[in-house]
């Protein structure tokens, strides 16, 4: 047995981990971002950051530090029904319910879509589901294969594709840096950028991408649980340092875009405008194998990640029955389109965010707080409620409960979506305070 890992498999596990990361909102949101944050950009890119690579390091890490094999091990420190609660949300929200059919639709409408006639497009978003869920299924039928498929394969031709757009694009610029920032990204913009970060869904991804590294770092002979927590960690750093550079990138682009294109209603519709005013017809085909290639790798992670952990917490339902439903019912929600899927998973997202957010930090601090169930416990019941309320306050208007809204007003920072934090807070101390009296 290995004692520790080498770098060159160090970096094939960072690319295979960036890759599983690095899908359909991952291009989209730092684009739109950058649109709707125009001169104060460089601002609400530090807060997207945070959301973004920060809180999935820190995921990934979580897991190592604690030396958790999956969510459901971790989420037990809270207690056994919620860890049940939680990861099957979990699960649901970045597999077959929100993120995995996300990723058919951006990959449609981004690269398919330009090429057929009005009228068409539903039949044809059907077709390509089938055949993008068909191909995704396929490879998550050996997990231990991963690292070959994603971190040697896919991931290598992604960024040489997508280098080329952002090397011309920092070459002949479309506009600088100077255009008035939308209403939200004006008195605040670090604190939308970091829910705007919230979009990406690369924390709630992290807890599950955590698994796949422990195993792909067991998978090349090394046994030792600290080491495993190191290299762990390694790998995550590498793959947030890629996808930050390509965050900043894509954002500063996404505001230079606004000097020959006006903001758009979603992220996919901007960058197929960039390509098209670089490249030409071609850039169409180039958007087409960038945004395909990304997101197949992602759907690939995200299907397997469903079917190893819904299979660890329920052994009766098999690994392959598992990735079935989580292929087939991401197909069919994929054609409700884009802008339909970000609107129906932003109260979700709201609402799990928190919890998986207060997760990752107890699981970080671990060194320092301990594991004890009191901690875990009370900090995650001080979270729900303003949490639930956080997502209400996302619903669609005509699915808003009025008293939520009221609600919400009175509780601090709620204008800024973090609503949670101070409660959190207070139930992190009150939870070690408890610890401290049992001890003594």
């Amino acid at each position: 047995m290995k004692s520790k890992l080498s770098w060159r498999n160090l970096m094939f596990i960072g690319s295979m981990l960036f890759g599983l990361f690095f899908g359909a909102g991952n291009l989209i949101f730092p684009v739109f971002l950058g649109q709707q944050a125009g001169s104060h950009v460089i601002l609400a890119i530090i807060g997207f950051l945070i959301a973004g690579i920060g809180l999935p390091l820190l995921g990934v890490a979580g897991m190592g530090m604690t030396r958790s094999e999956n969510v459901f091990e971790l989420a037990q420190k809270v207690n056994r029904p919620y860890a049940y609660g939680f990861t099957i949300l979990l699960y649901l929200t970045i597999g077959p319910f929100f993120a995995t059919p996300r990723l058919a639709t951006s990959s449609f409408q981004m690269g398919i879509a330009p090429f057929i006639g009005h009228g068409n497009e539903k039949l044809v978003l059907a077709v390509f589901s089938v055949i993008f869920f068909l191909t995704a299924w396929f490879f998550a039928r050996k997990p231990s294969k991963l690292m070959t498929y994603v971190g040697k394969w896919l991931t290598p031709m992604f960024l040489i594709l997508l280098g080329i757009l952002i090397v011309v694009a920092l070459i002949k610029p479309m506009g600088d840096l100077s255009f008035q920032p939308n209403k939200s990204y004006v008195g605040s913009p670090i604190f939308s950028g970091f829910t705007e970060g919230y979009n990406t869904m690369d924390a709630l991804a992290s807890l599950a991408f955590g698994s796949i590294v422990v195993d792909a770092i067991k998978n090349l002979g090394i046994t030792e649980p600290t080491q495993i927590a190191k290299d762990t960690i390694k790998s995550g750093v590498i793959s947030v340092i890629l996808m930050g550079a390509i965050y900043s990138l894509l954002a500063l682009i996404g505001t230079m875009s606004l000097g020959q294109f006006s903001r758009a209603e979603n992220g996919g519709v901007t960058l197929a405008q960039i390509f098209n005013y670089y490249f030409g017809s071609f850039g169409s085909i180039l958007l087409a194998l960038i945004v395909i290639i990304a997101c197949l790798k992602t759907a690939i992670g995200l299907i397997s990640a469903f079917g190893e952990s819904i299979n660890n917490m329920f052994p009766k339902l098999s690994y392959k029955l598992l990735i079935i439903f989580a292929s087939v019912i991401p197909c069919i929600f994929a054609n409700v389109g884009l802008t339909n899927i970000i609107k129906y998973s932003t109260p979700v997202l709201m609402f799990i965010y928190p919890l998986a957010i207060v997760l990752i930090l107890l699981a970080v601090l671990s060194p320092i707080l301990g594991d004890s169930r009191w901690i875990y416990g009370m900090t995650t019941l001080f979270t729900i409620v303003p949490a639930i309320i956080s997502g209400a306050v996302s619903m669609p208007k005509n699915l808003q409960i009025s008293f939520l809204i009221s609600a919400n007003d009175y509780l601090p920072l709620s204008s800024m979506g973090l609503s949670w934090i101070v409660p959190a807070a207070i139930g992190l101390m009150i939870g070690y305070l408890i610890e401290k009296l049992n001890k003594k």
